[in-house]
């Protein structure tokens, strides 16, 4: 059946069921949710996503913004999944998580040996010096959001910068666990900058805040660099707003307007600013000065594992000796 034509209403500014003085102009039933759906789905390239990244990835283009129209997107979802128009694992479900494994399949002898001489290859190439050790700062990112979880996973790991999703205001007991492992870098003479992304409304404005006194209060001093989301970004993506919670105690002294969810922005936007935000802390003058002593440290490493093998490496009978 042929799909009617993808139409990024969001992208010109215009709410279909807003215009002409609040005329509904389109129906966004399950059909439009689903065939755009499709559509923002295949732009992840395969990379699975929450249900509520696509929900407000569907809000940017011009869908209601409420807790019935997210409901709808669920259901919708769920159905299209079951008549196959929707991948079953297009989806990620970040707050079930199944912890360990059951291992059942039998093993081949030959193919473990292939394995672990694979394995001892891999060891040998593997050295590597930790790619901040002698930088002057130290960067982690934390963001409002678990369920972004997985758009910012790639560029950390990429960096090799620690990931922290907040979801939403810190716990004492999460930022005890910052404060521990953090005084242990204040103690190398690192600057340490938390690079921070969340909702543009009062508590995602307020969390850097909160988050920095607290960690002082503990006893350590830090930067937070909040890096989105900014009215800028707002403008420049045209990004859909609500009004603020009124439930939220901090929205009457809010000098903002209308909030948005960082979930709204393109995934591919997120990640380039998260990189470059990364970038502005790493001194790359400093990294060749790292890979030049790596690459003289990575020969002796070799050799001195080929040693080990061909002359000091215990066999069986000397494990079952010591045994």
């Amino acid at each position: 059946m042929a799909r009617r034509p993808f139409v990024l209403f969001g992208g010109h500014g215009i709410n279909p069921a807003r215009h002409f003085g609040g005329v509904i102009m389109a129906e966004y039933g399950k059909d439009w949710i689903i065939e755009n759906s499709v559509k923002i789905l295949e732009t992840y390239s395969g990379d699975q996503i929450t249900v509520r990244q696509l929900y407000y990835r569907l809000v940017s283009i011009g869908y209601p913004n409420n807790i019935p129209a997210y409901k709808r997107v669920v259901d919708s979802t769920s159905k299209a999944r079951w008549d196959n128009q929707i991948e079953f694992d297009a989806f990620i479900d970040r707050e079930r998580t199944l912890y360990g494994r059951t291992a059942w399949e039998p093993k081949d002898l030959k193919s473990e040996i292939a394995h672990a001489k694979n394995q001892v290859k891999a060891w040998l190439s593997s050295y590597g010096l930790n790619r901040w050790s002698n930088q002057n700062q130290y960067v982690e990112v934390w963001i409002e959001k678990k369920a972004l979880q997985g758009v910012f996973e790639r560029p950390c790991l990429y960096k090799s910068v620690a990931l922290a999703p907040c979801k939403g205001y810190p716990s004492l007991t999460f930022l005890n666990e910052a404060f521990e492992r953090l005084s242990e870098v204040e103690g190398q003479g690192k600057e340490i900058t938390i690079i921070y992304f969340g909702d543009y409304d009062p508590s995602g404005e307020d969390i850097p805040r909160s988050l920095k006194d607290n960690l002082s209060r503990m006893g350590i001093d830090i930067e937070v660099e909040r890096i989105g989301l900014t009215p800028e970004q707002i403008a420049k993506y045209k990004l859909p707003g609500v009004p603020a919670k009124t439930t939220d105690s901090r929205t009457a002294a809010w000098s903002g307007s209308e909030a948005v969810e960082l979930d709204a922005m393109d995934p591919k936007d997120l990640v380039k600013l998260c990189e470059d935000a990364i970038e502005r802390h790493f001194d790359r003058d400093l990294y060749q000065d790292l890979k030049n002593t790596e690459m003289a440290q990575r020969l002796k490493y070799k050799a001195a594992l080929v040693e080990w093998v061909a002359n000091d490496m215990p066999d069986d009978q000397d494990d079952e000796a010591g045994a």
